[in-house]
């Protein structure tokens, strides 16, 4: 049985030691968090070298093959029916145009537009991928090329991207499929750019259904985003023969310090590999890198020299040295006529066999009204069309769905999912009163603030919060701690409050760029704040060996900072008390997730570790307290809502015989103070016993 209270009755159980009275000025490090990421990075890549044989490459090709399905989440065992479905045509001079939907998974539907020139024989096709135009495969920019291909004797294919066009969370066109969209995917551990290279390769079988299509000579190209759906598309699917990504490679390393789609990440990549590698997945077929002078440092031509000279020499290992080319265009981030009309040369000459290569001149164009093409003008989508909240919400549901029991032993699992926790003692630099600053890990200086209460042993409460300590200080929760005698600790996490990183809000998340710079080089900031608050816990201990050993360590978490609470108290046995307040209660969501940080949302946790409940069960049978919680759109939940959430919590807590050791309160308006039910909530809670390290 679950206790539900108010959330007032927080504080009576909760509450660690005292820190150090040393004291300095914050450290002043405005790109701290991105110097660290980068030496990470560095660290990472540093003995890479070019494989010094054609059977080298062979076995590191296998490997690296693997290695990105992994960290896509894989992709299906069995290929469900393409089922497609033909929705309206428009006839032009020389072409036509077919609106047609095929299943790329069960029950999910990739809108598509056939481009079929007016000729007979089986023809070369080339699969166009739209990247971040706001009319995905119906802006003019990437119909240009659809028509411009289609009129020189291309089948063209040109498909919306999961969440873009018209697959997006609502029916109108222009939408975003990234930032805390594309965010619902992390937990399950489908990140999207794996969906989006499974769709595509899903898109060339349906290509081979199509009897006008010469299945021997296909290719593919798409620009920003869309270039690097082709690289990866190319890289993984042989039955590409020609690839042109267009201002899109540079280097993953590049990707640090900008801000890019989530589209575009893929976790955990710098442990393995950089993009010049991935290039030369697709040797010895033909691949065309097209370069702009003037666009953004991670797509520029100085970083993708980096990365075509480290696949250059994997297509001469391979025989095929002239294979590669790297085209370079005085241009802005675009997919320009100059840059269509090299890309058609390219195809011309690897899927016809004809010219050398050289640009072939485009025809003339005449483009279409967006709406024209869309397979469900207006509102006219079925209501029950899978977008990608949905898709999350469902994986997740059947993840949750095969947990036959609670299954209380995961801690090992979380630590990987977290990136894993470098440990160490937490060490004072600077200080001589209530605040000091320590070093987490090299290169990540955290500045710490105390408030000490009345007696020499009071309980230690580590106050989190994501907007910074200076925000946690400042809120009723503070005030009721004070008030109640204990030491009140706040920090600010590594890239949060002084230490934040200028400019990383992107749409609805705070943290969006933060996020996926640690993502990149394998470690989630939910990970990464986990290890910050343990260091804390090592700086309070180290400071007290003459008062002795504090003796409640409780860290609470107000917001999304909950869940850095709960993941904490998971995997440190010396945290005796933790609690959530109003912290989101569930990764399953149907909608976009909204008042939440991405950096919470570590790949794969609710597919390896489990939901936010199973993260509370990890830390049975300690006191663990759910003040008020939220769903994914951050609206609070229900009473019973949240009793539902937390159900296997709360069976865990039962089946220890201590129903008592998980407390649910409802409430959700300040002051959070110690009222009424002080006294009683006392009582009724049982003391921690010291930790014993």
């Amino acid at each position: 049985m679950i206790s539900v209270m108010n959330r007032t009755s927080l504080i009576p159980w909760l509450a660690a030691a005292a820190l150090p009275a040393v004291a300095a000025d914050p450290p002043k490090a405005e790109n701290a968090y991105l110097a660290f990421v980068k030496k990470q990075a560095a660290d990472l890549r540093a003995k890479d070298a070019p494989p010094a044989s054609a059977e080298a490459w062979a076995k590191r090709r296998g490997e690296l093959r693997g290695q990105l399905v992994a960290a896509w989440g894989g992709f299906p065992a069995e290929k469900c029916p393409l089922d497609p479905q033909h929705h309206g045509e428009l006839k032009r001079d020389g072409y036509r145009v077919e609106k047609i939907t095929f299943q790329t998974r069960p029950g999910v539907r990739m809108t598509a537009n056939a481009y079929v020139p007016d000729k007979p024989g089986r023809l070369p096709a080339i699969l166009m991928v739209h990247g971040h135009w706001r009319g995905a495969k119906q802006d003019p920019v990437v119909q240009s090329r659809c028509i411009g291909a289609a009129r020189l004797g291309f089948f063209v294919l040109c498909v919306d991207a999961f969440g873009a066009g018209e697959r997006g969370v609502g029916t109108a066109l222009g939408e975003y499929h990234g930032e805390m969209t594309a965010a619902t995917l992390l937990p399950v551990g489908l990140p999207l750019s794996g969906l989006q290279v499974y769709e595509n390769m899903r898109a060339v079988d349906y290509l081979l259904t199509r009897s006008e299509v010469d299945g021997e000579r296909i290719g593919i190209t798409g620009a920003s985003g869309g270039g690097n759906q082709t690289m990866y598309a190319g890289a993984m699917d042989d039955r590409l023969k020609a690839v042109v990504p267009v201002c899109s490679v540079g280097n993953y390393q590049a990707y640090l310090g900008a801000a890019c789609c989530l589209c575009e990440v893929v976790p955990g990549a710098l442990k393995f590999t950089e993009e010049g590698d991935v290039l030369g997945l697709v040797a010895p077929r033909a691949l065309m890198v097209v370069s702009a002078t003037r666009d953004a440092f991670q797509f520029s031509v100085g970083e993708a020299k980096k990365s075509v000279a480290a696949a250059t020499p994997i297509f001469k290992l391979l025989g095929k040295p002239e294979s590669i080319r790297h085209a370079v265009f005085d241009s802005p981030h675009d997919y320009n006529r100059d840059m269509r009309e090299a890309m058609y040369g390219w195809m011309t000459l690897h899927l016809k066999g004809e010219g050398d290569g050289s640009p072939v001149r485009e025809p003339e164009i005449k483009t279409e009204d967006p709406e024209a093409l869309r397979c469900f003008p207006g509102d006219t989508r079925p209501k029950d069309f899978v977008t990608v909240p949905k898709f999350a919400a469902a994986e997740g549901r059947k993840l949750l769905a095969a947990r036959k029991r609670v299954r209380p032993h995961k801690e090992k699992a979380l630590e990987r999912g977290l990136g894993g926790l470098p440990g160490g003692n937490g060490t004072a630099a600077y200080g001589t009163g209530a605040a000091f600053t320590f070093d987490s890990e090299p290169g990540v200086t955290l500045p710490v603030r105390r408030e000490s209460g009345p007696d020499a042993l009071n309980p230690l409460v580590l106050l989190l919060n994501l907007d910074g300590g200076k925000a946690a200080e400042a809120g009723p929760l503070a005030d009721a701690f004070r008030k109640a005698g204990v030491d009140l600790v706040t920090v600010d996490l590594r890239a949060t409050g002084t230490l934040a990183v200028s400019g990383d809000k992107i749409g609805n998340a705070p943290d969006h760029n933060s996020a996926e710079w640690g993502l990149w080089v394998g470690r989630p900031l939910l990970g990464q704040w986990v290890q910050d608050v343990r260091r804390v816990i090592d700086a309070a201990r180290m400071t007290l060996l003459v008062g002795g050993a504090p003796q409640e360590v409780i860290v609470v978490g107000e917001g999304p900072a909950g869940l850095v609470a709960l993941a904490a108290a998971a995997t440190d046995k010396r945290i005796t008390k933790t609690a959530a307040v109003g912290a989101l209660a569930s990764f399953v969501t149907d909608e976009p997730y909204k008042d939440q940080r991405l950096g919470v949302m570590a790949p794969g946790i609710l597919r390896d570790v489990g939901d936010v409940a199973h993260l509370a069960v990890l830390a049975a049978p300690r006191r663990v307290v759910i003040a008020g919680g939220v769903g994914g759109n951050g609206k609070p939940l229900t009473a019973e809502q949240l009793r539902e959430a937390y159900q296997p919590a709360s069976q865990m807590w039962a089946a220890l015989g201590k129903p008592a050791g998980i407390v649910i309160e409802t409430s959700t308006d300040p002051p959070y103070g110690v009222g009424r039910l002080t006294t009683r909530l006392s009582a009724t809670a049982p003391r921690s016993s010291p930790p014993d390290r």
